[in-house]
């Protein structure tokens, strides 16, 4: 992705943390770097996983992440989510985007809707209005989810802003009240509409900075985003995909309405709670 040149958001929170290192629970490091895989991608928080049992830890010191390169990086994909979307919804929705805040983190921090950590994963905050990503997760994405690529790590930003964009619209709002009436399973089933269409609107951005792009880098958004897909994640596991626990959709389903926000451009073609088939 071509980013020499490109402002850096000023909409970017950076917060230092505490780090562990050695082994955790007793797991070592391979170990709690697969459960962290499976935290990432599920939005379950693994940390009680990670801190069960005898073993040791390492405590680190407090560091700022405000020069680093993926801080750097982040700031200028925020940029572009702010370019495009700042032009999309006068356009397309008739609306007025207000860009949330990156909080770009090490270690732990508080959010409005509770903790964040490494294995919560990046995630978006609606009751703040914030997008939170740990420092370490590009590392993640690259090296355990074989997910590598600077446009693969900028999708998981633009997701993450997409869900904003769903929260302007009232679209979170209104999926939240539905899932509190619903089984455990029927609201699974809401969430993976959700985020769906969060991959969509990514793909919706992927369209509009088709200038910055290299070559692969579609090839590495697709990828990612297969590489997340629920079936995926469980199969790696070693476990069976089990449809009725997915939260986030299938790797077909998530690269196919990436794939369909970047073809089309529209946010009206991003609607999965209108389709009949994911």
């Amino acid at each position: 992705m071509r980013l020499r040149g490109i402002r850096r958001s000023k909409n970017v929170e950076v917060r230092g943390g505490r780090g562990g290192g050695g082994r955790a629970g007793g797991l070592g490091l391979v170990g709690v770097l697969a459960v962290l895989a499976i935290g990432y991608f599920t939005g379950i928080d693994v940390s009680p996983l990670i801190g069960a049992g005898g073993g040791q830890t390492q405590q680190g010191t407090q560091v700022s992440q405000e020069h680093s390169p993926a801080t750097q990086f982040s700031a200028q994909v925020l940029a572009t989510t702010e370019d495009v979307w700042g032009n999309l919804f006068p356009n397309q929705l008739n609306r007025e985007y207000m860009p949330p805040q990156l909080v770009v983190f090490s270690g732990v921090t508080q959010s409005a809707c509770g903790g964040a950590s490494g294995a919560s994963g990046p995630f978006y905050c609606p009751a703040d209005q914030k997008a939170y990503l740990d420092t370490q997760f590009f590392d993640m994405l690259a090296q355990r989810m074989g997910a590598g690529g600077d446009f693969a790590a900028a999708y998981v930003i633009a997701h993450e802003v997409a869900h904003h964009v769903q929260n302007q619209l009232g679209i979170l709002p209104k999926v939240d009240a539905l899932r509190r009436q619903s089984s455990t399973a029927e609201a699974n089933a809401l969430t993976v509409r959700l985020e769906l269409m969060a991959d969509c609107l990514s793909g919706i951005w992927a369209k509009n900075v088709k200038g910055l792009m290299e070559r692969g880098d579609l090839d590495e958004a697709l990828n990612a985003a297969r590489k997340i897909g629920d079936d995926y994640l469980q199969q790696q596991a070693g476990r069976a995909p089990q449809p009725h626990t997915f939260t986030h959709g299938t790797s077909a389903q998530r690269s196919g309405w990436f794939q369909r926000g970047y073809d089309s451009g529209q946010v009206g073609q991003c609607d999965t709670f209108a389709a009949d088939q994911l």
